[in-house]
């Protein structure tokens, strides 16, 4: 398994990387999860523009997974990973964790953070299997707590969520 930066052709099968990964949403009652349209070409091109989206390639180099990421209150927030259903349980999104780790530890980032499902297995379980902790309220910084209010204009608090953070 391989990760590097993503490139621009690479952005079209990162959309199809989402879908696939939203389907199990659909077995465990979120339907409308796993409907959502995937971020637009032109959101994840400003993802790469900037170096902050990552693609993860199986031994022939196919697309498996993918991550994009915001600096949000000097720490870079998890904006989306994802990885193809088809390579799951293979430690794809972890090593892309990693890799982000290692690029925030390079350029003095003190943590990562993300807000994600509190009860989906493979949600904010899994993220506490890789070092992530639930924040509380008053730990939530503005960036934190901005996120938190648009996800639930887009009715995501429709589901119980947690932000989470992971020093570096």
């Amino acid at each position: 398994m391989y990760v590097r930066s993503a490139r621009l052709d690479d952005l079209p099968a990162l959309r199809d990387i989402e879908r696939a990964a939203g389907q199990p949403f659909r077995e465990i009652g979120m339907p409308e999860i796993a409907e959502d349209e995937p971020p637009s070409l032109e959101v994840l091109a400003g993802y790469q523009r900037v170096g902050r989206a990552w693609v993860a390639l199986d031994p022939s180099g196919g697309l498996v997974g993918y991550l994009i990421a915001e600096p949000v209150d000097g720490n870079l927030h998890i904006e989306q990973v994802s990885v193809d259903p088809r390579w799951a349980r293979r430690r794809i999104g972890r090593r892309l964790i990693e890799h982000l780790a290692e690029h925030a530890r390079a350029a003095g980032v003190p943590a990562l953070t993300l807000t994600t499902f509190a009860d989906v297995p493979w949600n904010a379980p899994y993220y506490r299997r890789c070092g992530f902790a639930v924040l509380d309220d008053e730990a939530l910084t503005p960036g934190l707590r901005s996120i938190c209010e648009e996800e639930a204009v887009r009715g995501l608090t429709r589901w119980p969520r947690v932000c989470m953070r992971r020093g570096l």
